[in-house]
């Protein structure tokens, strides 16, 4: 198993829309980095485990999701109407991928970006590197075991 770590702004899709979202479950679309695409399409797996984390004015990871489904085209390449549209993608080629994440445990504390820096054992972290920006991202296991450590000892 791996552990990801899924970035969205709180005024786009926060963990409040994902915990009302039906089965507590959503598609997670709009990915328009190639990085953070192949690690939907070619590595997660169903099952997988991931950080929902809130970009933006307060970011913290507030919850954990897991990957319910296989990778699969992202339907907003093809709406005009969306802002994801992609004139390049098309049905026999699609150039966009997602997964489904289902809302597991949401942190009785989110734990701050600045919070999280402070860690010594959090050292290294992807999310934690000067400039990181990718939406969704690989998580170690050491760094998996401290986050979960760190939210369940703060309740």
């Amino acid at each position: 198993m791996s552990c990801w770590l899924f970035k969205s702004e709180t005024n786009c899709f926060s963990v409040d829309d994902l915990a009302n979202s039906p089965g507590q479950t959503t598609m997670w679309d709009g990915v328009r980095n190639f990085q953070a695409r192949n690690f939907m399409r070619d590595a997660m797996r169903v099952g997988d485990l991931g950080f929902f984390y809130h970009s933006g004015k307060d970011p913290a990871i507030v919850a954990l999701v897991e990957v319910a489904s296989k990778a699969y085209p992202d339907p907003t390449q093809w709406d005009p109407e969306n802002d994801h549209f992609d004139p390049r993608s098309t049905a026999d080629n699609p150039w966009w991928y997602l997964v489904d994440v289902h809302l597991v445990q949401r942190f009785a504390h989110p734990l701050p970006l600045g919070f999280l820096r402070a860690q010594p054992e959090l050292e290294g972290m992807e999310l934690l590197r000067k400039g990181s920006r990718l939406s969704v991202q690989p998580v170690g296991p050491a760094h998996y075991e401290a986050i979960m450590a760190l939210a369940k000892s703060l309740g």
